[in-house]
């Protein structure tokens, strides 16, 4: 082989080698399934892969399955909605730091003939009237954001839901889509979130029955897997998708994302912890 043809082939294989490596900018989020069920990354993560060539691998997880996925190694990025459980992950060395990146909140759906006359009421006297009738309820029991959020409230509302549970509450352990399908079969009673609520198709006979209650506040939070921890973690590519989330940029791109006109999302950055 002469040195010319071996020169040319040397910068052919290392143009492949260059194209490959571009090819394979991509990185895992271990994330919730509200932000995968309302349709957000569906319209954030193509806008974010245009600006920087970096592709985001989504796996769509109740928030403490997310979190066990992330300290398994198996995601470069945690995006997920259960403050106290964040923290934690973070005092235990997996995360590097909190951000808080956007809001919305959580809403009680019900069916529209409301069989336990809870319409209108503050969350506390809801769920207690709904234990008091044995009114169906639906819960996700899957360790994510909203179940935690769910035995929070009932936790406030004085009941102990572990004791008072009977055939009328429901745990099947799958994500909001399910339980909202599960709770129009029913004619249940079941927490959302409210940008899920939004984007779900078949409300059929579910509505929403109470909401605008402060207690019902739903913060979302990003971390980059700590790279000391799994030196494996792609830190750079990981942490540009976290800087971009937090800049004006990501956060207008974030409030942009309707459906019909309703914001979904609010965002919030600038309060990292």
């Amino acid at each position: 082989m002469s040195r010319l043809t071996s020169s040319l082939l040397a910068g052919l294989l290392l143009v492949i080698a260059s194209a490959a490596s571009a090819a394979d900018r991509s990185i895992v989020v271990a994330s919730t399934t509200s932000t995968q069920d309302s349709g957000l990354f569906g319209y954030l993560l193509p806008i974010f892969k245009q600006k920087t060539g970096i592709e985001v691998k989504v796996i769509a997880q109740g928030t403490g399955q997310a979190l066990d996925t992330a300290r398994r190694g198996d995601a470069d990025v945690v995006f997920v909605h259960a403050k106290p459980q964040e923290e934690k992950f973070l005092a235990e060395g997996y995360g590097v730091k909190r951000y808080d990146i956007m809001y919305n909140d959580f809403v009680l759906i019900g069916p529209k003939s409301d069989p336990a006359g809870i319409k209108g009421k503050d969350i506390e006297t809801a769920l207690k009237m709904i234990a008091e009738k044995h009114a169906p309820f639906v819960s996700r029991g899957d360790r994510s954001g909203t179940h935690t959020a769910e035995l929070s409230l009932w936790k406030q509302s004085g009941i102990d839901i572990a004791a008072a549970k009977g055939p009328w509450y429901r745990e099947i352990g799958q994500g909001m889509g399910a339980a909202l399908n599960t709770a129009n079969a029913m004619g249940a009673y079941t927490l959302s979130d409210r940008g899920t609520w939004i984007s779900y198709q078949n409300k059929g006979d579910l509505e929403i029955v109470v909401e605008g209650d402060k207690r019902l506040f739903n913060q979302y939070g990003v971390m980059l897997v700590n790279p000391e921890k799994y030196p494996h973690v792609k830190k750079e590519d990981g942490q540009a998708f976290v800087d971009w989330l937090i800049s004006p940029g990501g956060q207008a791109t974030i409030a942009n994302y309707k459906i019909n006109g309703q914001q979904l999302f609010f965002p919030d950055a600038g309060k990292g912890s």
